[in-house]
């Protein structure tokens, strides 16, 4: 796969995806408040000034419930009954600020809190918790102007089928006529959907900020399915991106081509991923140099100068990873890539692991870069 390190992909999971940060403090603080991810109404679960969480589920016939965080539900926080049968209980340490998913275990069984939003990952509908980050001003929801998220569908020969995207237009962008715009690709991760951008990772939000504060020049951003979860977990390592990249080139680039007001040529267009999405746009970006001239790979592995010496030669290659990942080969590729003449920029997400903090503030860092000039 072009010396392509998927193996490493596995590793950042498995090793990051809890997501629990490092505290020289064991006194937890009585200061919880509900999670911003939280169905209407529900004080449970909390989370407190530190990244603690504290769970409370009612299920008096229970005789055990526990919460399972991070990617495929590993990790675990037991909780306690008390004589109403309600469960209670505090995970061990603090957690890594932003986004994580969990589920309960209830005697054996697999259910989602009823207390927290769902959210599309780990090939289910999970359960979603948001530790407040210090820097989540540049995802908040703000009074600016705001673009839309549409949902198309477009057709797919090749799997015989009505495929569906979702295209993030910037603010304005029904009003004015004439005014064409750049397009990024942008893909989801392993376990995750065409959702998961918007709903997990505040794409929109990101950009509608970054627009209103006058850093980026706006661009459209696309967002598919990327074809991955009919693998599962273990067997990743024999995904085929042939399938898929039929489905993006030549069906759903002409579709966004023809029906939005786009900038249709290689020079302002770009792919990028996160983890498993990195995958595919390695992939893709080496097999289609043609289609895409601005790359970018978010704790989705590394490009090396040998495997695009063969390829024309990309403006932009931006890679990415949290701080609690491997961010030495994150920085030692890109250094590689600058000796050899390319244009290339590291990006290393402080205190996150694998988790959408990480790609929350890289595709933040990547964004006003991305179609600039400079």
């Amino acid at each position: 796969m072009r010396n392509f390190s998927l193996s490493l992909i596995f590793l950042w999971i498995f090793s990051s995806s809890i997501g629990y940060a490092q505290t020289g403090s064991s006194e937890i603080k009585e200061d919880f408040k509900p999670s911003s991810k939280n169905q209407p109404g529900k004080e449970y679960p909390q989370v407190n000034s530190q990244g603690y969480a504290r769970f409370r589920v009612e299920a008096p016939q229970a005789d055990s419930v526990r919460v399972s965080l991070g990617l495929g539900g590993r990790g675990g926080t037991k909780l306690t009954k008390n004589e109403e049968g309600v469960w209670t209980g505090t995970t061990e340490g603090p957690m890594d600020e932003g986004f994580h998913y969990y589920h309960l275990t209830i005697d054996g069984g697999v259910f989602n809190d009823p207390g927290a939003m769902n959210y599309y990952g780990s090939t289910r509908w999970e359960s979603g918790i948001e530790i407040p980050a210090h820097d989540q001003d540049f995802y908040a929801l703000k009074q600016v102007p705001h673009g839309n998220v549409q949902q198309i569908l477009f057709p797919s020969p090749s799997t015989n089928t009505s495929r569906r995207a979702f295209v993030y237009t910037p603010p304005g962008y029904s009003k004015e006529s004439s005014e064409r715009y750049p397009v990024l690709y942008l893909q989801h991760g392993w376990g995750e959907d065409e959702t998961a951008w918007s709903n997990q990772g505040h794409a929109n939000l990101i950009m509608d900020n970054l627009i209103a504060e006058g850093k980026i020049e706006p661009f459209l951003i696309v967002m598919t399915y990327g074809m991955t979860n009919e693998i599962k977990f273990g067997g990743l390592r024999d995904f085929k991106v042939d399938a898929f990249q039929t489905v993006l080139v030549d069906e759903l680039v002409p579709y966004v081509d023809a029906n939005f007001r786009t900038k249709a040529d290689r020079e302002h267009r770009a792919m990028a991923g996160l983890s498993m999405g990195g995958m595919e746009t390695h992939s893709i970006t080496l097999n289609k140099p043609d289609v895409f001239s601005r790359y970018a790979l978010l704790s989705g592995g590394i490009y090396t100068p040998e495997e695009l010496k063969a390829s024309s030669k990309p403006e932009l290659i931006f890679i990415s990873a949290g701080s609690k990942e491997n961010p030495d080969r994150v920085k030692n590729a890109v250094s590689a890539l600058k000796e050899a003449g390319f244009n290339a920029v590291s990006y290393v997400s402080e205190g996150t692991a694998h988790e959408f903090q990480t790609w929350r503030r890289s595709l933040y860092t990547l964004a006003p870069i991305l179609f600039s000039d400079k």
